[in-house]
């Protein structure tokens, strides 16, 4: 884990902008993310959530804008540099008929040979680590097990651990508990906030649920529209921000959104 240069986010998106067909999904969006921070983006579905990931990990070329990790713009990050972003998904993208040791292994990829990959030849420092990943996750005890015999909640936490495995700078979160019961969800989202405390790594995390990222974010930014609604401390994000946020879906949803 490399030490951010002092006042440099770990992410920065600058007036990112990005159309399809002469629709603009996302619109002059701006807002970074600091080492040891949990952001939350919410909004509601088409707001532009899915374009906006999709441009920080670099899957998409903004149309304007830049996006910059640790201060270098993304479209510059070639080969080994691009293992400073890490994603974990919401279904988890696990090799089904690998171990859990193996599928946090393929974090290091971007660190050894092409040929140790290829031939999933690591050397013992990297297995330790992969292990010491797991560790940290919670499934030190099932490194040997099957991902497919895992539960929904354990894949995830091996997916974390994969991205851990990177060694990166930011951790890009699209709606990692979509896919889980709530118990499962609660454990995911404790686990990335500790992660962003105790490993220096941003974590900007997509969110459908509102009492989870009240629960767990440090700061909300808002979409609607594709363009930044809201970007508050958690805290101050209130009924009178959900109301900005959610539009006429409030009256119907605020109950269940900010339920425990």
């Amino acid at each position: 884990m490399t030490t951010a240069a002092v006042g440099v986010p770990r992410l920065a998106a600058l007036g990112v902008t990005k159309a399809f067909a002469g629709h603009a999904a996302i619109q002059d969006v701006s807002f970074a993310v600091a080492e040891h921070e949990f952001v939350a983006v919410l909004g509601p579905s088409g707001a532009g959530k899915t374009t906006l990931f999709r441009c920080m990990t670099g899957l998409l070329t903004p149309d304007g804008g830049t996006v910059r990790i640790d201060g270098d713009e993304i479209g510059g990050l070639r080969g080994r540099a691009r293992r400073r972003i890490a994603v974990v998904f919401q279904q988890f993208n696990l090799v089904s008929r690998l171990t859990a040791l193996e599928n946090v292994l393929a974090g290091r990829l971007g660190h050894v040979a092409a040929w140790r990959g290829w031939l999933r030849r690591f050397s013992r420092t990297d297995r330790l680590f992969a292990l010491e990943c797991l560790e940290r996750v919670g499934l030190l005890d099932q490194a040997l097990q099957r991902a497919d015999t895992l539960s929904g909640g354990q894949q995830q936490r091996v997916a974390i651990a994969r991205a851990l495995a990177q060694r990166p700078v930011l951790i890009v979160a699209d709606e990692p508990v979509a896919s889980l019961d709530p118990n499962a969800s609660i454990g995911v989202l404790e686990l990335l906030r500790g992660i962003a405390r105790t490993e220096g790594v941003g974590v900007i995390c997509s969110l459908h649920q509102v009492h989870l990222a009240r629960a767990y974010a440090d700061r909300v930014v808002g979409l609607s529209r594709g363009r930044v609604a809201i970007d508050v401390p958690t805290a101050h994000f209130d009924e009178a921000a959900f109301e900005h946020l959610y539009g006429s879906q409030s009256a119907s949803s605020s109950s269940n959104a900010s339920a425990p």
